[in-house]
């Protein structure tokens, strides 16, 4: 699984002109799913998420995580993430999962960070065209993928 994590003053998805979900601070997450992904990816990377220190604490060091600062955490699944752009100038979605393993690993992963974050974690549709809007706070933005655990 790969993640890009971004710090977010606030961030929403629509879907055909209406707001699916948003959030305050907290996290934006754009989750993409590969074909040897399993729920051990999605429980780990769930794990780091919520545990990152990456908002400021009263000193301004990023020290608190998205948890500690009772932040909130918008989903939003991305198969363009496993991209591949090694020939021709159209990408390749080859080393993303098929939709059907993909939405069951999805399913699991926003299960898991709901229960991780004990709240109501929004989300956009699986396979839907949707707008993300946010304001990126920093900017921090980053990639983790569960395969790169050392």
């Amino acid at each position: 699984m790969k993640i890009v994590l971004q710090r977010v003053s606030w961030a929403s998805v629509s879907i055909e002109e209406k707001i699916k979900g948003s959030i305050n601070r907290g996290l934006l997450l754009f989750l993409g799913i590969g074909p040897e992904d399993t729920e051990s990816d999605a429980s780990w990377l769930v794990s780091k998420i919520c545990s990152m220190r990456i908002f400021e604490d009263e000193a301004g060091k990023m020290n608190l995580s998205v948890r500690e600062i009772e932040g909130e955490i918008l989903l939003i699944s991305q198969f363009t993430l496993y991209a591949s752009t090694k020939k021709g100038n159209r990408p390749s979605f080859n080393g993303s999962a098929k939709p059907e393993m993909a939405i069951s690993l999805y399913h699991c992963f926003h299960k898991l960070i709901e229960q991780k974050m004990g709240k109501t974690v929004p989300t956009g549709e699986f396979g839907a065209q949707m707008d993300v809007s946010l304001c990126n706070d920093g900017p921090v933005t980053i990639t983790i993928d569960s395969k790169e655990r050392m």
